[in-house]
Formats: C-alpha cells, sequence, structure tokens
C-alpha cells in the first residue's frame, strides 16, 4: 500500500511485478522484494517509453537511522551460538558503519569455505564470542511473521507437528524475538574470525588458515580465519 510504514525484512510484492529502488532489495532464493529500512513504502511508475513496464517500490525513512545490512554488505558479527550446521551472530557493524538495530547472522555450514564444505565443523570453525568478518548474502526476512524461505514440504511438516513454533525456531536455531536476520558467509581468504578470546582469556593470534594461539598459554584452538589485509 503507498505509503506504508514498513520495517526491515517486511515484504514488499513480486520481482516480476516490481523493481527494488532504494530501501529494498530482491531474494535471490525467492524473487521477493524486502524493505532494508524503516520508512515509508512507495512506487515510482516507470517510463511510458521503458520495455520493462514493472514499477518501482522504494523505501524512504522516516528518520534518522543507523546502517542496515543488505546483500553484498561486509558486516563484522560476534558469534553467539554454534551447533552443528549453523552458526548465530550479533551483527555489530555494516560496511564501517555500526547498526543502532538488532540483526542477527547466520552462517551455515555450505557457507563456511569454498572448498571441502561436506568437511567443514562448526564447532571447529567458530565460537561464542568470536568476531568474524563476513559478508551477507541473502536476507532470512521476518521471522515474526514467519516469512521464511522453506519449502512448501517442510512448512507441510512445520504445520502438521505437535510443536510447529519449536520446530519451525529450532531449524534455524533462532528465537521468535529475532525479527530481521540475515545469512552470511565466510568463504572467502578475507574473511572469518578476526578475532577471538582463548579459554584463559588472551586474545588468540592467527598461526594459520585454520588455527589461532592464545600468547598466555601457547594453547592452539581451530578457527576458520579470516586473512588480515586480503
Amino acid at each position: 500500500m503507498e505509503g506504508e510504514l514498513v520495517t526491515p525484512g517486511q515484504v514488499l510484492g513480486k520481482a516480476s511485478q516490481l523493481k527494488a529502488g532504494k530501501g529494498a532489495y530482491v531474494s535471490t532464493e525467492n524473487d521477493t522484494v524486502y524493505a532494508s529500512l524503516t520508512g515509508f513504502r512507495s512506487l515510482v511508475p516507470p517510463p511510458s517509453d521503458s520495455v520493462d513496464q514493472r514499477s518501482t517500490v522504494e523505501v524512504t525513512g522516516h528518520k534518522a537511522h543507523g546502517a542496515v545490512p543488505q546483500p553484498g554488505s561486509i558486516v563484522f558479527a560476534r558469534v553467539t551460538k554454534v551447533m552443528a550446521r549453523t552458526a548465530s551472530a550479533d551483527i555489530v557493524c555494516v560496511d564501517s558503519k555500526s547498526v543502532r538495530e538488532k540483526f542477527t547472522g547466520i552462517i551455515r555450514q555450505q557457507d563456511v569455505r569454498a572448498t571441502e564444505i561436506d568437511k567443514v565443523d562448526m564447532h571447529l570453525s567458530f565460537r561464542p564470542g568470536d568476531i568474524v568478518r563476513a559478508l551477507v548474502v541473502d536476507g532470512l526476512s521476518d521471522i515474526r511473521g514467519l516469512r521464511l524461505h522453506f519449502s512448501p514440504s517442510l512448512i507441510k511438516r512445520i504445520v502438521t507437528s505437535p510443536w510447529p513454533f519449536a520446530l519451525s525456531v529450532g531449524i534455524i536455531g533462532l528465537s521468535l524475538g529475532d525479527a530481521r536476520a540475515y545469512y552470511l558467509s565466510t568463504a572467502k581468504n578475507e574473511l572469518g574470525v578476526v578475532t577471538a578470546e582463548s579459554a584463559a582469556g588472551g586474545t588468540m593470534v592467527p598461526i594459520s588458515w585454520t588455527e589461532m594461539q592464545c600468547p598466555l598459554t601457547g594453547q592452539v584452538e581451530p578457527r576458520k580465519v579470516a586473512k588480515v589485509g586480503a
């Protein structure tokens, strides 16, 4: 609706009918246009002589706001939970700008590194408290509205489950309070853990692509290490 107040992750329409303008982006997984910031929705009609007759949907911020992750953004995030197939993290910085809202990042097993994906062990790649540099590859949309990128068969299983909400949340490891989340990738040399604290409380030093060492005890711990200066 024209002039409607929208929030990050809210659906604005289908990419087959609308083009994403400022304050909006298209998800590559389901060809849906989402808002990337809080503001008012507006439609810009196409030029009469344009071959593409889709209108452009834009979101104009109604007040000053902090940085908002978008596909292609480089973010810094603090890891909060590590599970068998995913790691969750709180995004604290987007393209060198701090955030003012809570954004959750999800690193999937297949997005940790570019090679030997099937051999990735999440617990050997990240630990809670680590600071990672990552690339935003897509948005999970609005979790409170359950507008997630699930296949029809998975949705059917969730709906028919005795605990649909618990199951749906457990699959991606998030609580219902996490309203805006993004898929993150560390599958490049310059992406991965940049800061980590050892069990002894020391700031660890990278010694290889896959290991960091505590300067206090000499203990070596596994990580997916980011190459500094890459």
